[in-house]
């Protein structure tokens, strides 16, 4: 017999699944009419994460968002630093170094934020604060202050974004990436006051149609149990009206880029608000993602080289994080994380255990870590 969550068990998401639908729409995403999956089976259906960017709600040309124009990036620093150039390790090496350890040099370039009432997100805190935005639904308290600090690079911006292209293109090529979400205890995908969920990391490739560009359901990919140990993640959740939602929780997100080279985000109090079919899902992952291990990721792997296609300059980024955080201060007081979304879109997909799972939220201590570069110095 199920445990029936209680009223308070679930402030503050009745809104959020409230409003999904419009939500979705704002972003382009709707659940599929055509789906016609296999059915629930032993109360349990498994999805593949195979469409992931951060969330920016934009206008053609960044009108609205970004009425003083978008940032510059390195290119356009090194210009107005170095105008008569100088020795490369006064001048190339020195930008690389203050990218890696941006709280060496005071960085004094101007900064464009996004603007604008509107924003892609979900209320994280309950609250509706002088900061927050309001969805293009009118729901009031949404919390993005990462769209306010990567709204107006151009790197981040969807479809030729640099980095908005090859996130979406790494979450299905790189096994690294391969995001699984899993419901169990479910009476229907319509309507369940309390179901389990179960994030892990998975081994296999999706599968695509003829084409190469659509991922077919009906595949099955295993759970890495052992090196995906510090990557499995149990949340309650509840559907109602389709809409899945989950309750907060901590929630480390595995993440490669180019060369699959390993490394994560630490995302705190992320939760789901995403409709759900038999086929596919779509949606919002929402939370606050740690300020460190957001940028080393970024910065161990995206070369300079890169960044200059988009206009992203990694010490600014950094202090305008900083400037925006708004979620888990340190002993300080001091904010370490940023309000954030990710729209996602899922594929169905048959989820196959070894029967020796090795980790839960309650024993991640315990387990290795995948190394990052030391935590940069604030």
């Amino acid at each position: 017999m199920k445990h029936h969550a209680s009223k308070k068990h679930w402030t503050g998401l009745a809104a959020s699944a409230a409003c999904a639908a419009a939500v979705f729409g704002s972003i382009g995403m709707t659940a599929h009419a055509e789906d016609v999956g296999p059915a629930l089976k032993d109360g349990k259906i498994g999805y593949a994460l195979t469409d992931a960017r951060w969330a920016i709600l934009q206008t053609e040309n960044g009108k609205t968002e970004c009425p003083n124009g978008f940032n510059e990036g390195p290119r356009e620093q090194f210009k107005a630093l170095y105008p008569d150039g100088g020795t490369v390790a006064d001048t190339q090496l020195e930008r690389e170094s203050v990218a890696r350890y941006p709280q060496d040099k005071e960085d004094n370039f101007s900064y464009h934020h996004a603007e604008g009432k509107h924003a892609i997100g979900l209320n994280l805190d309950g609250k509706v604060g002088p900061n927050d935005f309001t969805s293009e639904a009118g729901d009031t308290g949404i919390d993005n202050q990462l769209f306010r600090a990567i709204g107006c690079t151009r790197l981040f911006r969807a479809p030729d974004g640099t980095f908005a292209h090859f996130t979406n293109m790494w979450v299905r090529e790189m096994n690294f990436n391969r995001i699984l979400v899993e419901l169990t205890n479910v009476d229907s995908l319509e309507n369940d006051e309390s179901v389990d969920v179960t994030m892990y990391r998975g081994k296999d490739r999706l599968i695509t149609d003829a084409t190469g560009a659509n991922i077919i359901p009906g595949g099955s990919n295993r759970v890495d149990e052992r090196f995906g140990a510090e990557f499995i993640h149990h949340l309650k959740g509840k559907i109602e009206n389709g809409v899945l939602t989950t309750e907060p929780s901590d929630v480390r997100w595995p993440w490669a880029v180019f060369l699959q080279r390993p490394g994560f985000y630490d995302i705190h109090d992320l939760r789901f608000s995403v409709k759900l079919g038999p086929d596919h899902a779509e949606g919002l992952v929402a939370g606050y993602a740690d300020i460190e291990t957001w940028y080393a990721q970024l910065v161990r792997s995206w070369s300079t080289h890169h960044s200059s296609y988009g206009g992203l300059s990694q010490p600014s980024l950094y202090r305008q994080m900083y400037q925006l955080a708004d979620g888990h201060p340190d002993e300080t007081g001091a904010m370490t994380a940023i309000s954030s979304a990710i729209t996602v879109k899922m594929t169905q997909v048959f989820i196959e255990h070894s029967g020796a799972e090795m980790a839960s939220d309650q024993n991640q201590e315990d387990l290795p870590r995948v190394a990052l570069d030391r935590p940069l110095a604030r």
